[in-house]
């Protein structure tokens, strides 16, 4: 009788971590569709390029803005353009990514007068996310349209529902130029950015107990 509560036990073990092995590998394989949003676009005050890939960004937001759904484009200035970036230290000119970024709207044909570079500089997604919120404040504007890479919409979505709330509200979309296979992120995804991303997540929901990187 003891051999048999044994051997049950043993069952019940082994069917808990069957269960917990099957969960983690839906979820290895499902957490780049789970990090993928793409929110239906609606008029707006601007259309909002946060930085990193370049030019995909730059491009969908060219893309949005010929659609006629917001009147100007922002971008936020390059931390590493600054006067204590390396680069300026050497005496060395740094093609910075906002003047990447103002190079390919001008090439698809986004008016000059309509792309605005905000003053201050932005070392993470929480700064460019606070700044913009603070610049839609300041002109006036109840929605505005983000545009960023695949796999950083979700967390773009959340830091703006922690940081700024439900006002103004915030339409996320991301860059179709950019390359991201949701259903088989692990085959071609660059580096860790969706362990990147998910981790982002996590220290959003904790309370940023981490300083954000990007």
């Amino acid at each position: 009788m003891r051999v048999k509560g044994v051997g049950r036990r043993l069952l019940i073990v082994l069917a808990v971590l069957a269960v917990l092995i099957g969960t983690a590998f839906w979820a290895f394989r499902n957490v780049g569709r789970w990090l993928v949003v793409d929110d239906t676009l609606q008029p707006a005050r601007a259309i909002l390029v946060l930085s990193d890939s370049t030019p995909y960004r730059a491009m969908e937001a060219a893309n949005i803005y010929r659609q006629g759904l917001a009147p100007e484009i922002w971008l936020t200035r390059d931390y590493d353009n600054e006067n204590d970036n390396p680069f300026a230290r050497l005496g060395i000119h740094h093609i910075s990514e906002e003047d990447y970024n103002q190079q390919v709207l001008e090439r698809l044909r986004v008016p000059t007068a309509a792309v605005r570079l905000l003053d201050l500089p932005a070392t993470n997604t929480t700064d460019e996310e606070q700044l913009f919120a603070k610049e839609l404040r300041r002109v006036g504007g109840d929605r505005i349209i983000l545009v960023t890479s695949p796999v950083h919409t979700r967390r773009v979505k959340t830091l703006w529902h922690i940081l700024v709330g439900n006002h103004p509200e915030a339409i996320v979309r991301y860059s179709a130029y950019e390359p991201f296979d949701p259903a088989h992120w692990w085959r071609a995804t660059k580096d860790d950015d969706v362990g990147h991303e998910v981790s982002g997540l996590l220290n959003a929901r904790n309370g940023f107990v981490a300083k954000p990187r990007k």
